[in-house]
């Protein structure tokens, strides 16, 4: 577990990113747990180096942090997934994936089932949380540790009230992504705190997730556009990618966004992860209503299935 805190000076706080001459005197420091535990498939953008150097990731909200006044603890460790330590925080910060209370690929300290609920039961409670691309890919429903392929062909239905509810808390669960490539953001909400200097749309190369089993209260923020992508995946009615919600006195934050090591030091997405932060630690109030209908008609579709890869011929054997 790293610690990073910032100076007390708040100078470059949320209030002034958000376009006020001067900051809050009463803005209180905020503090957010920042939560990478690798069940499954392990991200560059997450991945410490060999000697315990901070990750990409971790390296970019070291930076940010200080500024917009948010004291970030950086850890891998489901095991403390106690009530008595979740409470030290305001807002969690996932980017994971897979079963988190089994060890998985990172060989981390798992969730105890116990840990898993106490972490939901904050959320329910007030607590603020916000996700990053594979937060998605966390808990799938119906899959048990890493997600074992055999059991993937689940992913292409939607659950609704019978989803993990982990998912229910999200709003959304990961399918799966097609090869990185250019695609559109279309903004649905620019005065979201953060939101107005992105324009009507964006352009981003990432790795783009295909998303289902909405929750219906989405504050929809931002769209895939699906138009001219490759991939069967992407073969769908445009869907949510970044979105709020409350899930009961909780408010959660979730964006596609992250997978990319430059998509963390690019600015466009540096605003929305200080934005999501402002917002799920309730120091900016914007109303939030239910729009999935209105900004993704088709959000419910679910996108045509890749066929079963053909098996790998065994080598012959030599003479």
């Amino acid at each position: 577990m790293i610690t990073r805190s910032g100076a007390a000076a708040l100078g470059l706080s949320l209030t002034s990113f958000l376009g006020c001459s001067t900051p809050s005197a009463s803005l209180q420091r905020k503090k957010i747990l920042f939560f990478t535990k690798s069940a499954g498939f392990e991200h560059s953008a997450i991945r410490r180096g060999k000697g315990g150097e901070p990750s990409p990731a971790e390296a970019v909200l070291t930076e940010l942090g200080p500024k917009h006044g948010f004291d970030i603890t950086f850890s891998k460790d489901g095991s403390l997934f106690t009530p008595q330590y979740l409470a030290g925080f305001d807002t969690f910060f996932f980017y994971t994936t897979g079963d988190l209370t089994t060890a998985g690929t990172d060989k981390n300290p798992p969730m105890t089932p116990e840990g898993k609920q106490a972490f939901l039961d904050a959320i329910k409670n007030g607590k603020g949380y916000v996700g990053s691309h594979s937060a998605s890919d966390t808990f799938h429903t119906g899959e048990s540790g890493g997600g074992n392929p055999t059991e993937r062909g689940g992913r292409y239905k939607n659950y609704g009230d019978a989803a993990d509810p982990y998912i229910k808390m999200l709003g959304g669960e990961f399918i799966k992504h097609g090869k990185q490539q250019n695609s559109v953001m279309r903004v649905v909400d620019p005065n979201f705190p953060g939101f107005a200097k992105l324009g009507g749309k964006f352009e981003l190369t990432e790795e783009w997730y295909s998303l289902k089993d909405f929750a219906s209260n989405l504050h929809v923020l931002l769209v895939q556009e699906t138009a001219g992508m490759e991939g069967n995946v992407y073969k769908r009615a445009p869907y949510p990618a970044t979105w709020a919600r409350m899930h009961g006195h909780g408010r959660v934050f979730y964006t596609s966004m992250g997978h990319r090591e430059d998509v963390w030091t690019n600015p466009i997405f540096q605003d929305i992860v200080v934005a999501a932060l402002g917002w799920a630690t309730g120091r900016v109030n914007v109303p939030i209503p239910p729009n999935l209908q209105a900004a993704a008609p088709g959000y419910a579709e679910i996108p045509p299935q890749d066929p079963p890869a053909a098996p790998k011929k065994a080598a012959p054997k030599k003479k």
